[in-house]
């Protein structure tokens, strides 16, 4: 353990680290490692954790001149040079983040800054990277010296597998992130999200701490075993970690009132302090306990964040338009919901098009009760909202994913069309949002078996013969075909539109069934919604309006 101690402060660290005979890994099997990993194989042994994590960082597929520990050798003094390490100035690029000093002795918190400054100097290209700074400080509890730590680092930063996302080191891949996170949470952390809009003005701005909550906030013991997994399983687990922490919060804190005037701050000091409350076996039971969409899905959703962030020119650090912004009170007008309900509303959506701002399509208070008009002023848009107001005050709708334009592939047959973000909601009497089973439960769509927990079975046309055999290449009915040029097949059925009604629902489940007249509809309470109906059965529209999305 000797040569691993350097910059560690033994007072501060847990003291089972130094009493676990020293043990082996000899597999090299992906399989078998992220279960060694997961499990904690390594983490009751500091040098064997060190050794670990050399190992799989020097197998990381670099670029072909990548920094090593000489590099650090020959440039530190150049670098640094007389100057007190302690105060020395960090890049821009490190956000005035955290400099965690986790179980590091003085000499360990000042070689994070000099290390940060050396690999400032090696990779020009590096514009935001706020979580560096967490990274070595972690790494240098585990090196034998500065340049091993450097080395390791920018080993990590110089990744050029395509397929292997590490550290963010652009503020449009950190916001883009920040954005994919929240429609995480929109999905699987539905009771923490309804908090997160009730409590802040910007709940998007709380979710662009994720990354801090990982990278500054957590425990050195926490971060260390989110780090095991992250080497060997990648990107993902930071999600799923995060997303436990806010579930954790959530569970916590319900009920309670605020510590703070700011929710950003409560959770901060709820992950700081987490040991009070959760152990590292039992956060991580809780993460990986979330059925997450795959990597490949999470990858293109974050893809398509990318693109709605660049196609708004938001590539640099700036002020992050949120929801108030979104939806102007004074340019907006309902006949059917406030300002706030469509606030609410707007915290529901995709991120990438809550960057948008409400464009009224259709009302039937001023086209009429035609399904032609209907369409004619709802095509050529993707996505839409469908906002519906009843003779007996109910007030219900839907995010439509995709062009009602779509109907017209099945020429005169009525067919289902649409993806897996669609979704309905009831706001009167009270506020309800529906999920598709599917939707809570993806693995559904690949199987034909019953799910564990035995939720009622996908639709039938999501059979399993319509998807891919091999479960790794699968596309969760979550993302659009049409943004990424996916086979059709990989789509979800939502929403159907002819000539003579519009169904919103799943393949045989119908949910809401809205005659050629648009002025009768019907409800069919079936086990693809939650309990509760979305209106009455049957209902009389008073109002009826279309909104699409404006850049």
């Amino acid at each position: 353990m000797d040569e691993y101690n350097c910059f560690v402060d033994w007072d501060k660290m847990d003291v089972t680290v130094q009493s676990q005979d020293v043990k082996e890994l000899t597999c090299t099997e992906f399989q078998e490692l992220k279960q060694l990993a997961r499990q904690g194989y390594w983490a009751k042994n500091h040098s064997l954790r060190a050794k670990v994590y050399h190992k799989l960082i020097s197998n990381i597929p670099c670029r072909t001149v990548t920094p090593d520990a000489n590099v650090y050798r020959d440039i530190v003094v150049k670098i640094v040079g007389k100057r007190n390490s302690s105060s020395l100035p960090l890049p821009e690029f490190v956000d005035n983040s955290l400099v965690p000093t986790y179980c590091l002795n003085a000499e360990g918190i000042g070689a994070v800054r000099k290390i940060i400054l050396c690999i400032a100097n090696q990779f020009p290209d590096i514009s935001f990277c706020p979580a560096l700074p967490s990274v070595i400080a972690l790494l240098l509890h585990y090196s034998k010296d500065e340049a091993e730590c450097f080395e390791q680092v920018c080993r990590i930063l110089a990744c050029n597998d395509p397929s292997k996302r590490l550290i963010d080191q652009t503020f449009l891949a950190f916001e883009s992130s920040c954005m994919t996170f929240g429609d995480l949470v929109n999905k699987y952390c539905q009771a923490a999200h309804k908090l997160m809009v009730a409590v802040s003005e910007d709940v998007l701005e709380v979710y662009s701490d994720w990354q801090r909550w990982l990278f500054g906030e957590l425990p050195m013991v926490y971060i260390a075993r989110v780090f095991d997994v992250f080497l060997v399983e990648g990107y993902k687990v930071l999600y799923r970690v995060a997303l436990a922490l806010l579930k954790f919060f959530h569970k916590v804190r319900a009920g309670q009132p605020m510590e703070s005037d700011s929710i950003q701050q409560d959770i901060r000091a709820f992950v700081r302090d987490i040991a009070k409350s959760v152990s590292p076996e039992r956060l991580l039971e809780k993460a990986f306990a979330i059925r997450l969409f795959s990597r490949k899905e999470i990858q293109l959703l974050q893809m398509a964040n990318e693109k709605a962030l660049q196609q708004k020119g938001i590539t640099v650090k700036q002020k992050r338009q949120n929801v108030h912004l979104a939806v102007h009170a004074e340019n907006f007008k309902s006949e059917i919901v406030s300002v706030k309900e469509m606030r609410d509303i707007w915290s529901w959506i995709p991120e990438r098009f809550a960057l948008c701002q409400p464009l009224l399509l259709f009302t039937t208070l001023e086209h009429g009760c035609s399904l032609s008009r209907f369409y004619s002023h709802s095509e050529g848009h993707e996505p839409t909202l469908l906002l519906i107001k009843t003779t007996a005050k109910e007030v219900c709708g839907a995010y439509l994913s995709t062009d009602w334009s779509e109907r017209r592939r099945g020429g005169n047959k009525l067919s289902f069309f649409g993806t897996g973000e669609c979704f309905v909601f009831r706001l009167q009497p009270e506020v309800e949002r529906y999920e598709w089973v599917i939707i809570k439960h993806p693995e559904q769509a690949t199987t034909g078996s019953e799910p564990e927990n035995h939720a009622p079975p996908a639709s039938s046309s999501l059979s399993s013969g319509s998807v891919p055999l091999d479960p790794s290449d699968r596309l969760s009915p979550f993302l659009s075909a049409r943004h990424f040029n996916l086979p059709s097949k990989t789509a979800s059925m939502f929403m159907a539109g002819s000539s003579e009604c519009i169904i919103i629902g799943g393949g045989d489940g119908q949910a809401l069934y809205l005659d050629a007249d648009l002025n009768h509809g019907r409800t069919s309470h079936c086990n693809t919604f939650n309990n509760q109906p979305l209106c009455s059965e049957s209902f009389q529209i008073s109002v009826l309006e279309v909104w699409g999305f404006r850049d």
